[in-house]
């Protein structure tokens, strides 16, 4: 079983990458296998909702940056944590972006996997922006993964040091790991008794414009 963790903060070493790692040594003590990819500093492209990976085989057209190998990694991967800082009490506009696309290109990669968002901030602004990352599994039937407390840590920016004092923060974040752990060994074991998601229904559209 493997977790990918991706780290939507521009600096790779900071906040979110600190409790990240938190998350990814609870999941290493369990037996699942982690890698955090760093989401980068370059420009991410925003979704341009062109349909144009309908045609290209789940990969979106624009080839120029993480997008289309971050698919690739997701269709081997079991499990998902999004991390990203907050800024002006939202989610970094590169995660948004990241997300967007990852999931409106190939939402196959992801769907019935068990995922979570996660972020730090100095202050406010962390509900509001879980709440805004968490929205790309609910709409593509994934779990949700939860701990003792939404799952944040409290720190300035580019001090991971606060972090390392956000004791009740890295406690959310190893029970996090914990709880994706336990989540993954459950769907295993149901695959192997034959358990596998049972909604075959196409997708009704409902047309509000009379």
């Amino acid at each position: 079983m493997k977790v990918l963790l991706f780290n939507g903060s521009s600096n790779a070493n900071g906040c979110t990458y600190t409790a990240l790692l938190e998350a990814a040594n609870a999941l290493n003590k369990e037996g699942v296998e982690t890698e955090i990819i760093q989401v980068g500093k370059g420009a991410i492209r925003d979704c341009i909702g062109c349909s144009g990976c309908r045609k290209n085989g789940g990969k979106c057209i624009f080839d120029d940056d993480i997008v289309n190998i971050a698919i690739e990694k997701a269709k081997e991967a079991d499990g998902f944590i999004f991390g990203s800082p907050v800024y002006y009490a939202h989610p970094s506009g590169r995660i948004l972006s990241f997300m967007d696309r990852i999931f409106y290109a190939n939402s196959t990669a992801f769907k019935y996997k068990p995922a979570a968002a996660i972020v730090s901030a100095r202050r406010a602004g962390t509900t509001a922006s879980i709440d805004a990352m968490t929205k790309h599994f609910t709409i593509n039937n994934m779990p949700v993964v939860s701990s003792n407390y939404w799952p944040m840590v409290h720190g300035r920016q580019n001090t991971p040091d606060d972090v390392k004092q956000d004791i009740e923060g890295l406690q959310i974040m190893r029970i996090l790991g914990q709880n994706m752990a336990w989540l993954l060994k459950c769907i295993e074991l149901g695959k192997e008794k034959g358990i596998t998601p049972q909604n075959s229904e196409d997708k009704t559209y409902t047309n509000f414009i009379r």
